[in-house]
């Protein structure tokens, strides 16, 4: 399987009329993940104008935003650096992301969702099957995993019907390495990555089997643990050698 060169598998497409701003924040993005900028590297908006060829407001726009995802922190002498993250940091951010997820399954149970929404989480799982009844995975099919995984949690977080958690879950999931297939792809080459699918692939219909049955303290513990999977996988990527040397994965500072 060809090696991956970014925890962060999933593709932003862009909506036609998109911003100069939102542009040149996804590009912006990528270069730091792709070690374009690496950890620690000072950014100034006037070089990322020259290099970007972009006005400086949607520039300015772009590193505030990247700001808040937390890619970037701001300098006191004026400009930003790309941020290093400890392991500390990138495992809270998973269990943020497993408690959220959690209260949005057991209220989505507690409250009850719509049928046309169950149907739908169930049609994705049933793609999930399909993928994983190959017997060996490949680059396509791990990406096709990834964008139903993303697209199952999304569900999850709509069946709750609470503006309030789908905007904090939106903001955590942006977080470096927290969202729900951030490490899914950097893990394909080991020979376990397969049983790891399949294990979080029956949580899935775990948790909608709770929801369904309206229990909510089975379905939130089901997420609460779901989101270890991710914790593994983090520590799994920052032993192996060959994986911790990628790009996005050398902004991850290891424990001592």
């Amino acid at each position: 399987m060809s090696k991956q060169t970014s925890s962060f598998p999933m593709v932003e497409v862009l909506e036609p009329g998109a911003s100069q701003a939102v542009k040149a924040q996804l590009r912006l993005r990528e270069m730091i993940l792709a070690g374009e900028l690496p950890s620690g590297a000072r950014i100034t908006e006037l070089a990322i104008v020259e290099k970007l060829g972009v006005s400086r407001t949607p520039i300015r726009e772009a590193l505030m935003r990247l700001e808040q995802e937390g890619l970037l922190e701001a300098l006191a002498n004026g400009g930003y650096a790309v941020r290093t993250f400890s392991e500390r940091d990138v495992s809270e951010a998973i269990e943020l992301r497993g408690t959220l997820e959690g209260l949005s399954a057991r209220l989505a149970a507690e409250r009850g969702v719509a049928t046309v929404v169950l149907n739908e989480a169930r049609a994705c799982l049933d793609q999930v099957d399909s993928v994983l009844r190959q017997p060996a995975l490949d680059d396509d099919a791990f990406l096709r995993y990834v964008s139903l995984n993303q697209k199952f949690h999304n569900l999850l977080s709509e069946m709750a019907g609470s503006a309030v958690i789908a905007r904090e879950l939106d903001r955590v999931v942006n977080l470096p390495f927290a969202s729900p297939s951030a490490f899914v792809v950097l893990q394909a080459n080991s020979p376990q990555a397969r049983d790891i699918l399949i294990v979080a692939q029956d949580q899935h219909r775990q948790v909608l089997g709770a929801i369904e049955q309206r229990e909510g303290s089975r379905a939130e513990a089901i997420m609460r643990e779901h989101s270890r999977i991710a914790q593994r996988n983090l520590h799994a990527t920052l032993q192996n050698h060959e994986l911790g040397q990628m790009p996005g994965v050398r902004l991850i500072r290891k424990r001592n």
